[in-house]
């Protein structure tokens, strides 16, 4: 037991540390030799796991003069000694760029047969509270309650919340309800005298964080009219609506029935004739008519009144006027039929019947 005692570990005044992320932390570790110690000195950091079943993790470590940090990945290149030569008495720890996974339970081990001496220091890294923002929930009309939010996005619990009026009176409404542990302020039956600049702070152990809003309490809304104006105008909308659409359906119509009008072309319709060719055709057809005339048949047509042919001018030159050449037929031998010779009318070359 005496033997145990001759290293002696002389750095007890603090056992616990706290620290911001991002900070940097000395874990002191100092001893003293005494004369019986001969053995090779040896000094070993070691991270106590939470878990009980979990084993102790090395994590830097001085043995015959040299030094091995290489065993805990997490903290690769943000630890060393405090002293470049532990011999001297010093085997401290420094740990750069703390962060919040740093937390935990460091044993100094201090060997030199045959003394050895141990130390537990407890190390918590704090996040201080980051991206604060305040809001407004609630109407900001005369005679209703209003909260105004406080959150910090980052932060270490346990966080704390403030709120401070930075205008005006700078107090707080007597009926406000402040709830440090959500950041909540309640202002209740708020009065156009709670208007103003509210600032809110958040803190822990190791940092604060704050943020402001602007609240501007005003009197109630006329819904009512809003309302029947919304309505109003939806009305005046849809008949204006309704009336660029009727107006375009009519002119698509009037569009459509002229284009039918102008191509709808009638194939059963024969095309019609001019007078002067209708007046034509009915003299061509009496004239034909009288080459062939016979007794039987003057009767017939001496009852046709010249007054009845189209009036059209149907007349040509005296070149161009046909003339009708007297029948060349010889005619029979009537005193032998005993039958009374009958005159077959003739043309005259003004075209009257002779």
């Amino acid at each position: 037991v005496g033997l145990t005692r001759s290293l002696t570990i002389t750095s007890v005044d603090q056992s616990t540390f706290e620290k911001a992320q991002g900070e940097k932390v000395t874990l002191p570790c100092t001893f003293e030799l005494s004369e019986e110690d001969e053995g090779p000195l040896d000094i070993e950091w070691v991270l106590i796991p939470a878990d009980n079943q979990k084993r102790e993790q090395i994590i830097i470590m001085y043995s015959v003069d040299r030094v091995y940090n290489h065993y805990y990945a997490g903290l690769t290149g943000r630890m060393q000694f405090t002293n470049l030569d532990p011999r001297s008495g010093d085997g401290s720890l420094d740990i750069l760029n703390l962060k919040a996974a740093d937390t935990g339970t460091y044993q100094c081990k201090v060997k030199k047969a045959p003394g050895v001496q141990s130390r537990k220091i407890q190390l918590t890294v704090f996040v201080k509270p980051a991206r604060t923002k305040c809001s407004i929930e609630g109407s900001q009309e005369i005679g209703k309650d209003v909260t105004l939010k406080c959150v910090s996005q980052e932060g270490s619990p346990l966080l704390s919340y403030d709120w401070k009026r930075v205008s005006g009176t700078q107090n707080l409404p007597a009926t406000s309800v402040l709830n440090k542990n959500t950041g909540e302020l309640l202002l209740k039956n708020a009065s156009r005298e709670y208007s103003g600049t509210y600032n809110c702070v958040a803190s822990n152990r190791v940092g604060t964080d704050e943020c402001s809003v602007e609240l501007n309490v005003t009197p109630p809304i006329n819904t009512a009219g809003i309302i029947i104006g919304a309505i109003v105008g939806t009305l005046l909308g849809l008949s204006v609506l309704c009336s660029i659409i009727f107006c375009l359906c009519k002119k698509h119509k009037e569009k459509k029935y002229e284009k039918e009008v102008h191509h709808d072309i009638r194939e059963d319709v024969p095309p019609p004739k001019s007078r002067s060719s209708t007046a034509r055709s009915y003299i061509g057809s009496n004239r034909s008519s009288l080459g062939s005339m016979s007794p039987s048949n003057m009767e017939g047509y001496t009852k046709t009144p010249y007054s009845q042919v189209p009036s059209e001018d149907f007349e040509r030159a005296p070149a161009q006027t046909p003339a009708f050449a007297p029948s060349k037929v010889a005619a029979p031998n009537l005193s032998r039929m005993g039958a009374v010779p009958v005159m077959i009318p003739a043309q005259s070359k003004d075209g009257s019947i002779v």
